[in-house]
Protein backbone atom coordinates (compact mmCIF):
# COMPACT_ATOMS: atom_id res chain seq x y z
CA UNK A 1 0.00 0.00 0.00
CA UNK A 2 2.45 2.67 -1.08
CA UNK A 3 -0.26 5.50 -0.90
CA UNK A 4 -0.42 4.70 3.02
CA UNK A 5 3.53 4.46 3.57
CA UNK A 6 3.40 8.23 1.10
CA UNK A 7 0.76 9.60 3.98
CA UNK A 8 2.57 8.54 7.00
CA UNK A 9 5.93 9.95 5.58
CA UNK A 10 3.74 12.92 4.72
CA UNK A 11 2.31 13.15 8.14
CA UNK A 12 5.48 11.98 10.85
CA UNK A 13 8.24 12.78 8.32
CA UNK A 14 10.96 15.32 9.26
CA UNK A 15 12.42 17.90 6.94
CA UNK A 16 14.58 16.10 5.61
CA UNK A 17 12.02 12.93 4.93
CA UNK A 18 9.87 14.92 3.50
CA UNK A 19 12.19 16.56 0.98
CA UNK A 20 13.31 13.28 -0.20
CA UNK A 21 9.95 11.96 -0.76
CA UNK A 22 9.09 15.22 -2.93
CA UNK A 23 11.97 14.67 -4.73
CA UNK A 24 11.93 11.70 -5.23
CA UNK A 25 7.78 11.02 -5.75
CA UNK A 26 7.02 14.34 -6.82
CA UNK A 27 4.13 16.81 -5.97
CA UNK A 28 1.81 15.22 -8.28
CA UNK A 29 1.93 11.73 -6.37
CA UNK A 30 1.68 13.79 -3.14
CA UNK A 31 -1.67 15.56 -4.04
CA UNK A 32 -3.14 12.31 -5.49
CA UNK A 33 -2.34 10.82 -1.99
CA UNK A 34 -3.63 14.33 0.16
CA UNK A 35 -6.71 13.89 -1.97
CA UNK A 36 -7.57 10.56 -0.84
CA UNK A 37 -6.76 10.56 2.23
CA UNK A 38 -8.65 8.65 4.39
CA UNK A 39 -9.60 9.48 8.24
CA UNK A 40 -6.68 9.16 10.49
CA UNK A 41 -4.02 9.55 8.21
CA UNK A 42 -2.86 12.89 8.89
CA UNK A 43 -3.43 15.33 12.11
CA UNK A 44 -4.41 19.36 11.35
CA UNK A 45 -1.13 20.25 11.50
CA UNK A 46 0.17 18.42 8.52
CA UNK A 47 -3.48 18.66 6.93
CA UNK A 48 -2.85 22.71 6.34
CA UNK A 49 0.61 22.48 5.65
CA UNK A 50 0.23 20.12 2.77
CA UNK A 51 -2.97 21.71 1.15
CA UNK A 52 -1.00 24.88 1.33
CA UNK A 53 2.68 23.63 -0.33
CA UNK A 54 0.33 21.60 -2.73
CA UNK A 55 -1.13 24.75 -4.03
CA UNK A 56 -4.27 22.79 -2.77
CA UNK A 57 -6.19 26.05 -1.27
CA UNK A 58 -5.29 29.20 0.40
CA UNK A 59 -5.33 30.77 3.29
CA UNK A 60 -7.96 30.17 5.67
CA UNK A 61 -9.64 27.80 3.23
CA UNK A 62 -8.53 24.20 4.11
CA UNK A 63 -10.68 21.42 3.63
CA UNK A 64 -11.94 19.71 7.13
CA UNK A 65 -10.34 16.33 7.70
CA UNK A 66 -11.56 13.19 6.60
CA UNK A 67 -13.89 11.37 8.84
CA UNK A 68 -14.71 8.04 9.53
CA UNK A 69 -18.40 6.98 8.04
CA UNK A 70 -20.73 4.26 9.57
CA UNK A 71 -23.29 2.90 7.89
Amino acid sequence: MPYRVIAQVMNMGDYADVQRLAHQMGDDVLRETLCHAEAGQFNERSWAYWHYRLGLSNVDQVPPLPVRRFA
